[in-house]
């Protein structure tokens, strides 16, 4: 699959899948941050994608950031196919969770990007659902 990207920064790599059976490519700080603690910032990651029709790009976290100190603060995100304007910039927004400013370089491997097939779904609203109950999330742990 071909997809359209554009780089910020072309001093700066483009994404990259690191092996040959990783399931994402790292995205880069365009610039470098200081996140003080306890708090958000906004990590530019240099890219403007233009994900084809019944795609999107999931956003996550690097299995690593945590290591920093540093949560993704929404967990995931998600670009839509029509986020993808000459200023559509992706960002992971972090959250420091320690007691002491955490710096991210610029060209750090920050996050990392799928891209994704996607269905739009129809709903058809019913007065009973066909399965039994289960009891709630998490019961089948118990």
């Amino acid at each position: 699959m071909i997809v359209e990207i554009k780089r910020i920064d072309k001093t700066l790599p483009m994404p990259e899948y690191k092996t040959e059976g990783a399931a994402a490519f790292d995205l880069y700080a365009r610039v470098g941050v200081e996140i003080p603690p306890k708090e958000f910032k906004y990590v530019p990651l240099n890219v403007a994608v233009a994900t084809p029709p019944g795609y999107f790009l999931l956003l996550v976290a690097r299995s690593s950031t945590h290591k920093k100190g540093i949560w993704m603060a929404n967990g995931i995100g998600i670009g839509d196919s029509d986020f993808s304007g000459d200023g559509d910039e992706y960002s992971a927004v972090y959250y420091n969770f320690t007691d002491k400013p955490v710096v991210i370089e610029k060209g750090e491997r920050i996050a990392q990007g799928l891209i994704v097939k996607r269905e739009q779904v129809e709903w058809q609203e019913v007065d009973q659902m066909q399965n039994k109950t289960r009891g709630g999330w998490g019961t089948t742990g118990r």
